[in-house]
């Protein structure tokens, strides 16, 4: 259930990579395309990227598929669990990467981005 634990971005997706002008091997991968993983996928990473994160950043999201309409959850938190954010958006599926955009600008006017900051801050001081 992600409004309890929100899985990081991208979970239980699998990517393989080809040269874009290896046509067999494009070929033989386009068998392994999901469509609505991709869909899912595309709204998650959205998300991330609107966020500026990264695989170390305290951040989660998780969409789903309910017929036409997605739903994303997501997530940002510090890490000792001191401040958290949690939110949903939903949509329709086919407006995938502006429902994880629409979601991660919330949340940052609702003072994640605040958090973030200060992380980033605190990240690049110890480094």
């Amino acid at each position: 259930m992600p409004t309890r634990s929100t899985p990081a971005v991208g979970q239980g997706v699998i990517g393989i990579e080809s040269r874009a002008d290896d046509q067999r091997s494009r070929a033989a991968l386009a068998a392994l395309h999901h469509a609505d993983s991709y869909t899912r996928l595309v709204a998650e990473r959205s998300f991330a990227a609107t966020l500026g994160g990264s695989c170390h950043s305290p951040i989660a999201a998780h969409a789903t598929l309910d017929g036409g309409t997605l739903i994303l959850h997501g997530f940002i938190g510090a890490p000792d669990g001191s401040e958290t954010y949690r939110d949903r958006v939903s949509g329709p599926a086919t407006e995938a990467e502006a429902l994880g955009r629409e979601l991660a600008r919330r949340m940052q006017s609702a003072g994640a981005e605040t958090l973030l900051e200060r992380l980033r801050q605190e990240a690049a001081a110890s480094s």
